[in-house]
């Protein structure tokens, strides 16, 4: 009977958790490289339970016609082989731009070999003799983190693409960490806050936690500011049948429509008080009650609020309730203003111009050197919104961003210039109403308190002049 070397007996024995060692579908090519046949066999037999193709080499040199010929998503070495030696050999491939996955084998190991042995990208290290299932645990373990990698990357780009298609562009320190916070904070289920100017892109924000949260359910955005108390209550919880005029049959409210997904309260500061006591109930006990209902209804919906406004102030000044701000506030995000970050100017504008251009069907303009000097000096009151508009506007009317820009810059027109002609007091305020609303980047909302009449009241002359 022939004899059996120690690598053959060990081959022949079962695998304790073998068979729940999944490879991935991505990792099927294996390249074994040492100068012992009987190692070199052993390897074969044994990874061919887990990889489709295993390829065998006894130098560098064969290793190196092997990988001429096709790809491997794993290379098992020897470090002691003939003539080039295997921390060498891999260097060379790795300064060759190889990234392939690598774990060393030898006999002979010393410190400095460890460290070189790293230093050229060592997925992991396994002292000869070994048994098979330390060399299975080595390449599960190398596997596990291949697949980590992949995931991590395909989510990395998932992410650079949803900042990117929602207009999150930026990379200035403030926009990196706007974006590193809200990945964190997306696969929670806490309640968060995000505070800033109007046009900075609260909304965007709130969008990109929902599609990085995995939850299954619908992102519902609701404008707290747009209806008073009665329609909102029966906009976010639904009615019964007769809970009030007009309600000849049952509705459900925007939280069931968000059911398993996000609702976003946007404009959170301006929800009458009196709404603000139902909300604070969801928010403690997750169950609504449809008006008119008599029971209550649980509820799966993640809360993410939005506010222009500082909400600690209007606690102080009686307008928003204490227990609801605090109730809100358990992740708290502000999305800078663009004025805080000019230098993410130029990469905005050039985004939109494709974008935009694109969507029109027009061609795009040359950004030049001129018009980016005019806009990074602008204030943008009305922020990315604003610039948004100024870059659609550009493109619309033929101009150049800086002529388009002129329209709602007021330092565009010296203090001192005079009309030439007296206007009439309604061309006067038509003019300044436009004017406030292109600077708040088309939101009504923020336009009316600016100009301290009623949403309403701005909607209607809106309707007269035949913008609505």
């Amino acid at each position: 009977m022939p004899a059996v070397s120690p690598f053959e007996s060990c081959a022949r024995k079962t695998l304790p958790g073998s068979e729940t060692f999944k490879l991935s579908p991505a990792m099927n090519s294996v390249l074994v490289v040492d100068d012992e046949p009987g190692i070199r066999n052993f390897l074969q037999r044994g990874l061919s339970r887990h990889f489709s193709l295993v390829e065998t080499a006894e130098d560098a040199q064969a290793a190196d016609r092997l990988l001429r010929r096709c790809h491997f998503d794993l290379i098992i070495a020897d470090i002691r082989l003939p003539g080039l030696n295997g921390v060498e050999w891999v260097s060379r491939l790795r300064e060759q731009g190889a990234t392939t996955g690598v774990i060393f084998i030898t006999a002979h190991a010393d410190l400095e070999t460890a460290v070189a042995a790293l230093r050229a990208g060592a997925e992991d290290f396994i002292m000869k003799p070994f048994r098979m299932e330390q060399m299975t645990t080595a390449v599960r373990r190398y596997l596990e983190k291949q697949e980590m990698r992949r995931e991590n990357f395909v989510l990395r780009r998932q992410v650079e693409q949803l900042i990117e298609d929602a207009g999150l562009v930026g990379d200035c320190d403030l926009m990196r960490g706007v974006c590193e916070v809200l990945r964190r904070v997306a696969p929670m289920p806490s309640t968060v806050l995000i505070e800033g100017e109007s046009g900075t892109g609260k909304e965007l924000a709130a969008r990109a936690i929902h599609k990085w949260s995995g939850r299954a359910g619908s992102f519902v955005p609701v404008n707290c500011g747009g209806m008073p108390a009665e329609l909102l209550e029966s906009e976010l919880f639904g009615h019964v049948k007769g809970a009030f005029t007009g309600a000849q049959q049952a509705r459900e409210g925007l939280f069931s429509y968000a059911k398993g997904g996000t609702l976003f309260l946007d404009e959170i500061g301006e929800m009458p008080l009196s709404m603000q006591v139902h909300l604070l109930r969801v928010l403690e006990a997750r169950t609504i009650r449809p008006v008119g209902s008599n029971s209550e209804i649980p509820v799966d919906v993640r809360i993410i609020a939005a506010t222009n406004r500082d909400l600690s102030e209007e606690v102080e000044k009686g307008n928003f309730r204490e227990d609801l701000y605090y109730r809100l506030n358990v992740l708290n995000i502000r999305m800078p203003a663009l004025r805080e970050r000019p230098q993410d100017i130029e990469t905005l504008a050039r985004h939109f111009i494709q974008v935009l251009s694109a969507q029109l069907g027009v061609e795009a303009p040359r950004l030049g050197t001129a018009d980016l000097a005019r806009m990074k000096e602008y204030h943008w009151p009305g922020n990315v919104r604003e610039l948004k508009n100024v870059i659609e506007r550009c493109l619309l009317l033929g101009g150049s961003p800086a002529s388009c820009l002129s329209t709602s810059w007021n330092a565009a027109a010296p203090a001192e210039e005079k009309e030439e002609e007296p206007l009439l007091l309604e061309t006067v305020e038509k003019r300044h109403i436009l004017r406030v609303l292109d600077q708040q980047g088309g939101n009504k909302s923020a336009a009316a308190r600016l100009l301290g009449v009623s949403r309403k009241t701005l909607e209607r002359k809106m309707k007269a002049w035949g913008y609505a």
